[in-house]
């Protein structure tokens, strides 16, 4: 008997490593914000990325205050984005708030690969095989990514030639602000970014090659208690597998690996290589998917490139002096529990 249960226990580990291996991290985010705006401003208003429950995270004890004239939940039609919406009017002095909430955040392992896909409709998922207004499908990235898949036919295997395509010759950047801003065709020359480009270029070569792909932008968490996370946005994407689901990646976080080690040599970081293909870490809060967004209320300014940075408005114009909006005044704290 006691052998039967072993040979169970190893069996699980191989099958279904996503119910006996996931790590979860718990702790409480905090933003703060004391916008600045104009002087002479009337109308202020805030768009925040909003966090829920799903599958890979609890989310719980969610508090907001500040002196605003409103604030409310929408939700985008779109995408499916939810935003956190605050309204200031007339003149004051100051303009605060504060969003706070507990995140129980699990490390997602999507490794149990069918041996066989299943068809799938591609009208279906068109969704997640078009273009976007920085990440074109058709010219050099069709180009390149018939090249990096040849004698692929899976999605998979289409996707494991992206990725190992973007590992062996893409490079994180620490001179681009932010998390970057996705030009595909600009980065398909210069090889360098953040994670948003990173993940733009394996978003456009992997829905060039017929393979449904999305972004999802969130917050990296942190260790510890009282973690200024201000700047710690990240992404990563996912992929469809027919007859399996969606598969995540973050080959951003393979080359971020390789510039803290200071190598250019996959074989000093293959662990994660093969890790990051199929898992995600706990370390990281998910907001939603999607490009070129138009917000619920919808903002004065043209469509948003992505969305993990806060938005803000005065008087109808943009106060974020660009995509990130450092600018505006606020911060985000991380405490682990």
């Amino acid at each position: 008997m006691k052998k039967t249960i072993i040979a169970l226990s190893m069996l699980l580990l191989l099958v279904i490593p996503s119910l006996v291996s996931a790590k979860e991290l718990s702790g409480t985010v905090t933003m703060q914000f004391d916008l600045k705006v104009p002087v002479d401003a009337k109308q202020v208003r805030l768009w925040i990325p909003y966090a829920l429950s799903d599958k890979n995270q609890l989310v719980k004890n969610i508090k907001v205050a500040g002196n605003f004239a409103s604030s409310a939940v929408y939700r985008e039609g779109e995408n499916g984005n939810v935003f956190l919406y605050a309204e200031w009017n007339g003149s004051l002095k100051a303009r605060n708030m504060t969003y706070s909430f507990d995140v129980t955040r699990k490390e997602l392992i999507t490794k149990d690969f069918p041996r066989n896909e299943l068809p799938f409709s591609r009208e279906e998922f068109s969704e997640y095989l078009r273009a976007t207004t920085y990440g074109p499908t058709t010219g050099k990235v069709k180009q390149l990514a018939d090249r990096i898949t040849k004698g692929k036919t899976s999605n998979l295997e289409k996707a494991k030639a992206i990725y190992d395509w973007i590992v062996s010759n893409m490079r994180r950047d620490p001179n681009v602000k932010g998390c970057g801003f996705g030009k595909v065709d600009q980065l398909l020359i210069d090889l360098g970014g953040k994670c948003g480009d990173i993940h733009s270029v394996f978003t456009a070569l992997a829905r060039s090659a017929g393979v449904p792909t999305r972004d999802l932008w969130g917050l990296r968490l942190a260790r510890g208690k009282d973690q200024d996370i201000t700047k710690f946005q990240h992404c990563w994407v996912e992929f469809y597998v027919p007859g399996y689901g969606w598969v995540v990646a973050d080959p951003a976080d393979v080359r971020r690996a390789m510039l803290i080690k200071n190598t250019n040599a996959l074989e000093d970081v293959k662990d994660l290589v093969q890790y990051y293909f199929g898992s995600v870490d706990e370390i990281r809060l998910g907001y939603y998917t999607g490009k070129d967004i138009t917000l619920n209320p919808q903002q004065s300014g043209k469509p948003i490139n992505y969305i993990m940075y806060p938005y803000a408005e005065a008087d109808g114009k943009q106060l974020n002096e660009d995509l990130y909006g450092f600018n505006i005044g606020y911060k985000i704290m991380f405490s682990e529990k």
